[in-house]
């Protein structure tokens, strides 16, 4: 009965007076409030968005990382202020039947590229559209590439920022690194210290752009360690793969499966395994983006028996899909599944799904990134000019848990931690993100496992006109999106506002690196060294 008056009282006239001034302010500024029936980005769409500051979700099962219970959740304001059975409120709060239902931390996608350029082009999906797709499939949170540049990683946080000013829900940045001075490493102390970046990715591959070799890593590595950052790579051999092109090319081989032929797994297995020993010698933690075969996974899993600090993140295009359609004899269809590093031979998918079950490997991605047809066809001929990406923000929430969830190979606590929970933890954010508990980020999806979904380029989100999932058809669809406390998805009804999301900092030293100070003084103590000599 005390909780039941707490939630009551009513909120200071002032306060309502400056809330609801604040989201007149966004209306009147952006005057983009889009459903899925408008092209994302158009001006004139006049549908408003949910903007109740409370809301009541009763009657479903709450499910955490660590727990699920049967409780309702009460939200104020953006904020999780309960959670707790038989919540009662009065008649001006929101209430969501959530009855048959789970209520979870929305998802949040670790690896992401909106609005990026690359291969001569940009990525179709900005930061609106992207986000907006994000948002219908229930991840209310992202964390993407920025890309320096010509090398300048303060020169790329001020383009990225630029970029981001329409984004629709919460967002994070990881940084790439391309080049090696004392500028660089002066960048990376600012970005951590005072721009909330916590992570640095070295390409291993793209010989001749992004590509850094074996001494700028270690460079990085170093200075990772010392920032508390965690360092990320895209583990293939570059130089092995600019050799396998060349010989494809020689054979005549010039379509996108020349792709996946140029870039076998056994390269990316030995790029995963070289970082994963620099990392080791230099003893600090690392993350390796978007595993795609058994070979990395192999080695991940080795260094992790070891003790090693080694996170691996599959991505839900090589859980899901296999390199057949590369051979496709249509050269647009074929080319929208080039990706780096490729789609893998059936068995790969299984094998990951398989690691991803036992904890082998930690978290899913989707390596977001879209390029339409048009785009695509800049390699015909040539399959080393397809711009390399597919889809996958607004797909991953569903696909995991058709895949793992209704299969039987994880539980839902499992589906949470592997969509949200460890990958706001690997990233400092944990449980201001990744929680349904008391002062976490209203960021919250009603799953209903009973209900289907089906993916179609006819009805997704995405700026792009094509989809690499297209027809699938499966179980666990998430009905309602609630993203800072603002309902967002529900009914099939995607209601968004351009300026709404908040970039989201995040501190340098999680858990990962707990205890790395004293490995250190381990292994100094166990060189016996330098011995005293006599020189005489």
């Amino acid at each position: 009965m005390e909780f039941c008056h707490r939630v009551q009282l009513l909120i200071p006239l002032v306060y309502v007076i400056a809330l609801f001034s604040t989201i007149f302010a966004v209306v009147s500024a952006s005057n983009e409030f889009c459903d899925a029936t408008f092209v994302y980005g158009d001006s004139g769409c006049n549908i408003p968005p949910s903007v109740s500051s409370k809301i009541l979700i009763k009657g479903g099962t709450v499910v955490n990382a660590h727990h699920k219970e049967a409780a309702d959740v009460y939200i104020e304001d953006g904020i999780i202020v309960a959670v707790q059975p038989n919540i009662k409120v009065g008649d001006d709060i929101r209430v969501i039947d959530a009855t048959g239902k789970f209520i979870m931390p929305g998802g949040i996608d670790p690896h992401t590229h909106l609005a990026m350029e690359f291969m001569g082009s940009e990525t179709i999906d900005d930061f609106f559209s992207g986000q907006a797709a994000a948002l219908a499939g229930g991840t209310t949170m992202h964390i993407d590439f920025v890309i320096p540049v010509n090398g300048s990683l303060s020169a790329g946080y001020k383009a990225y920022v630029e970029k981001a000013k329409r984004s629709c829900m919460d967002y994070g940045f990881h940084m790439a690194i391309t080049k090696w001075d004392e500028t660089v490493s002066e960048d990376m102390e600012i970005m951590v210290k005072e721009k909330g970046i916590n992570s640095f990715k070295f390409f291993l591959a793209y010989k001749g752009s992004f590509m850094v070799n074996d001494e700028l890593l270690m460079e990085g590595l170093k200075k990772c360690k010392s920032l508390g950052a965690l360092a990320m790579v895209h583990a293939e051999n570059g130089d092995a793969v600019f050799e396998g092109q060349k010989r494809m090319i020689e054979l005549g081989i010039t379509g996108p499966e020349g792709h996946a032929l140029s870039r076998p797994p056994v390269l990316e297995g030995e790029a995963t395994a070289r970082a994963i020993r620099l990392a080791g010698f230099v003893n600090t933690p690392l993350y390796v983006v978007h595993v795609m075969s058994i070979d990395a996974m192999e080695e991940i899993a080795r260094a992790r028996k070891s003790g090693q600090r080694v996170i691996g993140e599959p991505v839900v295009s090589g859980l899901v899909l296999n390199d057949s359609v590369l051979w496709d004899p249509d050269f647009h269809f074929a080319a929208r599944y080039v990706m780096s590093p490729p789609i893998r031979a059936p068995g790969h998918g299984t094998a990951l799904q398989g690691a991803l079950a036992t904890g082998l490997l930690q978290l899913v991605g989707t390596d977001h990134c879209t390029f339409n047809s048009t785009q695509k066809a800049l390699g015909i001929g040539d399959f080393r000019k397809i711009p390399n990406g597919v889809n996958g923000m607004e797909e991953r929430m569903h696909l995991v848990w058709d895949t793992m969830v209704a299969s039987g190979q994880i539980s839902v606590t499992d589906y949470v931690r592997i969509t949200s929970t460890e990958c706001a933890r690997i990233f400092n954010i944990y449980p201001r993100k990744g929680a349904v508990l008391l002062g976490s980020d209203a960021d919250i999806i009603i799953l209903n496992p009973n209900s289907s979904f089906e993916i179609s380029s006819k009805s997704h989100h995405y700026r792009t006109d094509t989809n690499v999932y297209e027809g699938w058809r499966g179980k666990g669809k998430v009905e309602v999106t609630i993203a800072g406390g603002r309902i967002v998805w529900e009914n099939d009804e995607l209601k968004v506002v351009p300026g709404a999301g908040k970039y989201i900092e995040m501190p340098p030293f999680s858990y990962l690196f707990d205890g790395i100070d004293k490995e250190d003084a381990k292994y100094l103590s166990s060189l016996r060294a330098p011995v005293k000599r006599s020189t005489t």
